[in-house]
């Protein structure tokens, strides 16, 4: 019986042979081959990098809706002589526009740094100090390139030094 599905166990059908890598396994093979699957997923360097931009992008949204809430200095005099209800939306327009503004480029930097890291980590085959002090040079150089040479080198040389601080200060016991 030929299917488009292939091979796969198909409730129904007669032919149950076993296509699966985990088909003919016991209950405790099986879970352990899913425990596998799921770790080798999680340290992959894609799965850390969107995992970091989008924490990121949640993040970066509360922060900057915090932030926006107490900016009071933009606001245009004119505002006040809306109704209440027209002040609101305005109000809270701006906010959503900063606060996704801000959420943008903390998901951007936590997927520069974290991928960066965890090539670098994969290429060096170690996890110490030199990892984030590398990454952080990297991701400060990228996000200052826009602005020219001498920004990059101050991106690099602050990221590296903040993000060796971080994890110094994480590493201690």
């Amino acid at each position: 019986m030929s299917s488009p599905f292939g091979n796969l166990p198909i409730p129904g059908r007669k032919d149950d042979s076993p296509s699966l890598p985990h088909a003919g396994m016991t209950a405790e093979e099986q879970q352990q081959y899913m425990i596998k699957t799921i770790n080798r997923m999680s340290e992959s360097c894609a799965f850390k990098t969107v995992l970091s931009g989008g924490a990121g992008f949640g993040l970066g949204a509360l922060f900057g809706l915090f932030m926006s809430s107490l900016q009071i200095e933009g606001t245009d005099n004119k505002i006040y002589d809306l109704p209440f209800r027209e002040q609101m939306r305005v109000g809270f327009r701006d906010m959503g526009k900063k606060s996704y503004s801000t959420a943008k480029n903390f998901a951007v930097v936590g997927s520069i740094f974290a991928g960066s890291e965890c090539c670098i980590e994969a290429y060096r085959a170690k996890n110490d100090l030199y990892n984030s002090a590398s990454a952080g040079c990297f991701t400060g150089a990228v996000l200052g390139a826009k602005a020219g040479p001498q920004a990059a080198a101050f991106g690099c040389a602050g990221f590296a030094a903040f993000s060796t601080a971080i994890d110094y200060y994480m590493k201690s016991d």
